[in-house]
């Protein structure tokens, strides 16, 4: 089955085809580490997790590089209103990413460069830029001559000319044309500064990508990825700068997911409407904002709002509730019976092979939840007809399992969903949140559950409801069934 992806420099779905199989080397333009990350940056990175995770359940060797800004006009301005250093302020908020990333199930990448690392391979890139004809020094600030670069606009489809029109310079700035971009910027009083052969300065943002990707990836690599917002200036003129250096094509696929919006707006830090992902994951187990980001494809604009995570919530519970509820069935009785195999073992391979197709195509991440999804409202049937019956036959529950092993293989190795529920005992490991802490331990739990019970035998009823209620306070649920009683976390 092959994999196709929509490219945004051709404009087309086309066959993804590695250069090197199964080599995949893939580049995603990481965060500017000037306060905590929100739920715009964990789409995507949510996003390109699983198409990570994707490509090696294909068989791929994937190489993924993501990055870290950690010298910025922002990094420095924040640095400044605390009276403390830029490398403060980026080593902080480092840190709130890593924990993050960790809550939300998104694994590291291979290699995560900083740009203060690579000040040596930017400044030999601008070098190669000025000798090649590409760019130029103006009063200690070098700039990329974007018309040296007749290609320039083919990514974002912007005509040079009609951009040159409507931009605008700065009297600061030392540019011969309104589209020229910095690549080295002059050294400013109190902030900081490298060595270079234009003077004192800092890399300019569009060129910091480009060597670490030259560094760590080589000259040509498979797949760019980022924010649909980054595909101008930011990925434009990463284009123009790698391909004037080297003369070889620098992407030969650009994936672009869509940006998060709330109430229409794009999320985003300068128009204060975002909400970080420590909120989010506060508030609800990550699996479920793993779920929202998912629900949605990828190249399509997610508006959020709170009463989204609540329905992402519900079909969550659905899903975990129908794959932990095959340990309820077990202890049901059962009944043995003689024919053909249950019809849910052929749907299972039909939903496994149209999960696969809708995947593989631009990565429809919506339509294969939908095929998980259907086996689990297939779950629901049979153990609603076990609880009518009292009873389960051996075909429902052998044919329970194997639907449950196959939702637990793709929704846990693909998508990182369900992680914490162990496939040999179906037993789940709390995620600890920052309004919920471990209380108990799942041994204590069950010994008063088992008292509840032996209350209710000898009907002391007043007990047994009080056991229920302060449970309840420490949010684990109890819910009375035939095959006794069960309880979960409520989130």
């Amino acid at each position: 089955m092959g994999l196709k992806i929509y490219n945004t420099l051709s404009g087309k779905l086309e066959e993804f085809v590695p250069i090197n199989p199964p080599e995949v080397k893939i580049y995603t333009c990481g965060v500017t580490v000037y306060d905590d990350s929100h739920v715009g940056h964990g789409r995507s990175l949510i996003v390109f997790d699983v198409f990570r995770r994707y490509l090696m359940h294909l068989g791929y060797k994937v190489k993924f590089v993501r990055n870290f800004t950690d010298v910025d006009d922002k990094i420095i301005n924040r640095a400044k209103s605390e009276c403390t250093d830029f490398m403060t302020i980026a080593n902080r908020y480092i840190a709130s990413y890593y924990r993050d990333m960790e809550a939300i199930g998104v694994k590291p990448a291979d290699v995560e460069p900083r740009v203060t690392e690579h000040i040596k391979e930017i400044i030999e890139l601008i070098s190669k830029l000025i000798e090649k004809g590409y760019a130029y020094e103006s009063g200690g600030d070098v700039y990329f001559s974007v018309s040296a670069f007749p290609e320039y606009g083919k990514l974002s489809k912007r005509n040079p000319e009609e951009l040159e029109a409507g931009a605008r310079v700065e009297p600061s700035e030392k540019k011969r044309n309104p589209l020229d971009f910095a690549l080295w910027k002059s050294a400013k009083a109190g902030e900081p500064a490298w060595d270079s052969p234009w003077g004192p300065g800092r890399p300019g943002w569009h060129t910091e990508c480009v060597a670490m990707i030259f560094k760590h990836l080589g000259e040509t690599i498979d797949i760019h990825a980022g924010g649909l917002d980054l595909v101008f200036p930011h990925h434009e003129n990463e284009i123009a700068q790698a391909e004037a250096c080297t003369g070889k094509p620098f992407a030969r696929y650009w994936m672009h997911n869509g940006l998060v919006t709330v109430g229409g707006q794009k999320m985003s830090k300068s128009l204060g409407n975002y909400i970080t992902l420590r909120e989010v994951y506060s508030k609800y187990h990550p699996d479920v904002l793993r779920l929202l980001v998912l629900f949605t494809h990828y190249r399509s604009p997610l508006d959020f709002s709170w009463e989204k995570m609540e329905e992402t919530k519900k079909a969550y519970e659905r899903l975990r509730d129908a794959v932990l509820d095959l340990e309820l069935l077990k202890n049901f009785p059962t009944v043995e019976a003689s024919g053909a195999p249950h019809p849910l073992f052929e749907k299972v391979k039909e939903a496994e092979e149209k999960f696969f197709e809708e995947l593989s195509e631009d990565f429809n991440t919506p339509a294969s939840l939908a095929q998980i999804f259907n086996l689990v409202s297939e779950l629901n049937k049979i153990k609603k007809s076990a609880f009518e019956r009292k009873a389960i036959t051996t075909q429902e529950l052998s044919a329970y399992q194997y639907a449950v092993d196959s939702i637990l293989k793709h929704v846990k190795g693909i998508f990182g969903i369900l992680e914490d529920i162990k496939p040999e005992c179906q037993k789940v490991q709390k995620v600890e949140t920052e309004q919920e802490k471990p209380f108990v331990d799942e041994r204590l739990i069950s010994l008063l559950v088992d008292v509840r019970d032996r209350a209710r035998k000898i009907k002391q009823y007043e007990l047994a409801d009080y056991i229920r209620e302060e449970l309840k306070k420490l949010n684990v649920i109890l819910e009375d069934t035939p095959a006794g009683t069960k309880w979960k976390v409520q989130r």
